[in-house]
């Protein structure tokens, strides 16, 4: 695959992924598949243009930008355990600062879990993905694979505060916000068995990357 499929293969990638952001077509969709199903096919769509969106980065004309270095893909594992944990303890979580929350109506700031020290977990999650996988894929396009979905998981943070804060309401965001960071740092799980589920999850997901790297992406990272 030359330069041009593979800018043809990152276009679409940001093509189905501003879907979230367009409230007539995402409204559309879901009065078809209901909220539950655009969830679903939503996150196997996303899964499936990355997938797609790493194998053109491979399949690019290579030019080396730095080696890889021995210490790269154990900072690289640790990074992807921190990444699965993150994910686990984030996802369908009560977060009304950013897309994707579940029974926002009954976040307390007292219990937020994540949300106490960022606003978006996910996109964190994001960036750390993004960042780790440069650290071994030293080529030309992967950097720009890595780096732009990394700048992008970055600058997204800011254009959901933008969005939540105007739905919300700029009274309603501050004063979340305001609790938010007033609540302890260490905070106590709102149900411990869920928080020990969750991250027997993320371990889980963890293992089960590692195992299907090299049939999902064709690279074995053990």
């Amino acid at each position: 695959m030359g330069w041009p499929g593979f800018a043809a293969v990152f276009a679409s990638f940001f093509l189905t992924h501003s879907i979230p952001v367009r409230p007539a077509v995402k409204a559309r969709l879901v009065a078809v598949l209901g909220a539950r199903g655009f969830g679903l096919a939503y996150s196997a769509l996303s899964l499936a243009m990355l997938t797609a969106l790493i194998r053109a980065a491979g399949s690019a004309p290579h030019l080396t930008l730095w080696y890889q270095a021995g210490w790269h893909r154990p900072v690289a594992h640790l990074g992807m355990l921190a990444v699965c944990l993150i994910l686990a303890l984030s996802i369908a979580r009560p977060n009304p600062f950013s897309f994707g929350g579940s029974g926002n109506d009954t976040f307390d700031p007292d219990r937020a879990g994540l949300v106490r020290w960022t606003r978006h977990p996910i996109l964190l999650a994001l960036a750390l993905w993004a960042g780790v996988h440069l650290l071994p894929n030293g080529d030309l396009a992967h950097v720009i694979l890595f780096g732009v979905l990394g700048g992008f998981a970055i600058a997204g943070q800011t254009l959901i505060d933008r969005r939540k804060r105007r739905d919300l309401g700029p009274a309603r965001w501050d004063t979340l916000n305001a609790a938010r960071k007033a609540a302890p740092r260490l905070q106590r799980p709102r149900c411990w068995p869920e928080a020990i589920m969750r991250c027997l999850v993320g371990l889980v997901a963890f293992v089960a990357l590692i195992l299907a790297h090299p049939q999902a992406i064709g690279v074995a990272v053990i």
